[in-house]
């Protein structure tokens, strides 16, 4: 049995670092951050797939990592 949430949807976006031909495209769920202090992950290119839940410093990281990579 499966227990039901009164939880909305996720609103998604797509990080600024992906590309528009489907590459390294990840996606967060900033309102769902703000609202419990923990920040979705998931790849666009799998919407039904797992979703990671990190920490605000641990995303911060993520974000760092990525604005500090050589493209």
């Amino acid at each position: 049995m499966t227990a039901k949430t009164n939880s909305p949807p996720l609103r998604w976006v797509k990080s600024s670092y992906s590309t528009q031909n489907g590459g390294a495209c990840v996606e967060w769920a900033p309102d769902r951050a703000s609202t419990t202090g923990a920040v979705p992950i998931r790849d666009s290119k799998r919407p039904t797939g797992p979703v990671l839940t990190v920490s605000p410093s641990a995303f911060a990281g993520l974000v760092a990592l990525a604005k500090s990579a050589d493209v």
